[in-house]
């Protein structure tokens, strides 16, 4: 790998590394998991590119070789469709069979817009991709700028975001809306309960589940789950993903996909004043995403949740989703976000990485994908908002955790949240990333 995890401690760009073990190992399961363009998340479970996870694994990737994580962004954006979308996934065409829905299923290339070169899902995912682009960014500025790499990508961005301020804008909140759970990257989470009854299981779709063949059922959403998500994406499809299906059932804001965006709009604007263009529109946009957020935060949760566009309804549920805007600059609700995080609802009574779900919920379940476990990515954005909000011991302690954690169970997809105990797949690419991301010291003031 270009720019490699270093010796005695040092990266490529001569920034300390905190465990050069975790470092390395990180890098070796990065490397294996590397299909000339891009990083599958899990060779066996996930045999495609995924998209928010090909930028959480850039914001790895760009500690030990900037240009390969150039590279893995410029592979998702070839993805991108006509009206700006990101795609979910983009296919590897000779992988179809190992992984359900496959580009047979979404037949994008007959779909008017979508790309004629590459095969991809017409679902999106949270929009982290202008944040990746500007780390990857700061890791090498010359090599960016020789590059041409914000040029190129800043045009593409915007085109995303347009997508989602516009088209997704279906509650006119100011807020994206998400069309199906698998947007959100909590495929499970009980934030969509509630509209999951609405949805029928008579899918048309075989359900072949290729997924338990690397998972145990016990750790996977259930085939009732899978039979309604089959349901919206075929119908999804089927209205050639034009977002113009008024009866639609499953139109949800989610707290944490608009918190990316608006993290991404900032870092637009970094990326905008960096190629000599005004970065006050992005500044502005991520203030009206941030005041319309507040019509999701719940007092008596102490978090934000998500709103049911179909009602009108805000889901009185406290998940990591509602955390997330500990992100956002300034805040209203650091403090009582804070509370929370440190309560019984997350991280009171030991826990090493931050709950999935409401730990003190009847239906907590530590081992179910996003009914309690704890995700690397979600606590290493915690992490991030504490150290901005100058709370760098708790930042380090998860971020120990997290190198610790990775390298102790073999890069598991996810984790009990108090023992550490293993869930999901292994080798898992965005648990690597981040681990090696957390390994390199930070400058502080």
């Amino acid at each position: 790998m270009t720019g490699g995890a270093g010796n005695a401690g040092t990266g490529s760009t001569g920034v300390a590394i905190a465990d050069p073990i975790i470092a390395a190992r990180s890098t070796a399961v990065l490397e294996a998991n590397w299909r000339k363009s891009h990083t599958v998340p899990a060779a066996g479970l996930y045999p495609h590119q995924w998209s928010w996870d090909s930028a959480f694994i850039a914001m790895g990737l760009a500690r030990i070789s900037p240009r390969r994580a150039g590279q893995e962004m410029d592979a998702l954006f070839a993805g991108q469709w006509d009206d700006g979308r990101l795609p979910q996934i983009v296919f590897d065409p000779h992988r179809d069979q190992e992984y359900s829905p496959g580009a047979a299923f979404w037949q994008s290339r007959s779909i008017p817009g979508a790309p004629a070169s590459v095969d991809t899902a017409g679902l999106v995912q949270p929009p982290n991709h202008a944040w990746a682009v500007w780390r990857i960014h700061q890791a090498d500025p010359g090599e960016s700028r020789r590059r041409s790499f914000l040029q190129r990508n800043y045009p593409k961005l915007l085109q995303w975001h347009a997508y989602l301020s516009g088209r997704r804008d279906r509650g006119n909140s100011g807020l994206a809306a998400i069309v199906h759970p698998w947007e959100s990257g909590t495929d499970n989470s009980p934030l969509w309960d509630t509209a999951m009854t609405r949805v029928p299981a008579d899918c048309k779709t075989e359900l072949k589940r290729p997924d338990l063949r690397h998972a145990d059922p016990g750790e996977r959403p259930s085939q009732k789950e899978y039979g309604k998500y089959f349901w919206m994406a075929e119908r999804y499809r089927d209205h050639n993903c034009d977002d113009a299906d008024t009866d639609y059932p499953f139109l949800m804001e989610d707290p944490l996909f608009n918190t990316l965006l608006a993290v991404s709009e900032l870092a637009l604007a970094d990326i905008a004043a960096e190629l000599g263009l005004p970065g006050t529109p992005h500044r502005k946009r991520a203030k009206l995403i941030t005041a319309a957020l507040e019509e999701l935060y719940v007092p008596e949760l102490g978090c934000y949740s998500a709103r049911d566009v179909t009602d009108g309804s805000v889901i009185r549920k406290a998940t990591i989703n509602g955390l997330v805007p500990l992100l956002l600059p300034g805040n209203a609700h650091a403090d009582e976000l804070l509370a929370t995080l440190n309560g019984p609802r997350f991280m009171a009574g030991n826990a090493l990485l931050v709950p999935s779900y409401d730990a003190t919920a009847e239906d907590h379940n530590p081992a179910l994908y996003w009914r309690g476990p704890a995700w690397f990515n979600m606590s290493w954005m915690v992490a991030e908002a504490l150290e901005g909000l100058g709370q760098t011991d708790q930042a380090d302690f998860l971020r120990g955790n997290i190198g610790r954690l990775a390298v102790e169970h073999e890069f598991p997809e996810y984790v009990d949240p108090w023992t550490g105990a293993a869930h999901g797949t292994r080798s898992f690419s965005w648990t690597a990333a981040l681990a090696l991301e957390t390994t390199y010291q930070r400058s502080r003031p």
